[in-house]
């Protein structure tokens, strides 16, 4: 199926604000725990002591930044996708958002743990 690509605004009928301003919400929180993850990776780059082997902190820091950004990216697509299902009246469809984010962070923090046991000073 081809993506719709008219405005929103001019798709469907208004859903109730209500569930507008929940999909508003659920947006800025994603976008919140996005902001943490790129303010941690950018704290972990230069804040954390130096370990024993060059580009230890990178390691750490780089992929929550990724992480980060990732997030942000997605989770506008994934705003978009719920106001347009909404205006149409279908249901909403599943989001990976919750299960690639747990498995972004747990990689970053196996990362983390193996730069810290390998590089410690």
């Amino acid at each position: 199926m081809a993506r719709d690509k008219r405005p929103l605004h001019e798709i469907g009928t208004e859903p109730d604000v209500r569930f507008s301003y929940a999909n508003e919400r659920t947006f800025l929180a994603w976008n919140r725990t996005a902001m943490a993850l790129i303010a941690t990776g950018l704290a972990a780059t230069s804040v954390l002591p130096e370990f024993s082997f060059a580009g230890g902190r990178r390691l750490i820091g780089v992929p929550l930044v990724v992480l980060g950004a990732w997030l942000a990216l997605t989770s506008y697509t994934r705003w978009n996708i719920n106001e347009r299902a909404m205006r149409e009246g279908r249901p909403l469809p599943p989001s990976t958002l919750p299960k690639m984010l747990a498995i972004g962070v747990g990689v970053a923090g196996v990362i983390a743990a193996i730069v810290a046991a390998v590089g410690a000073k």
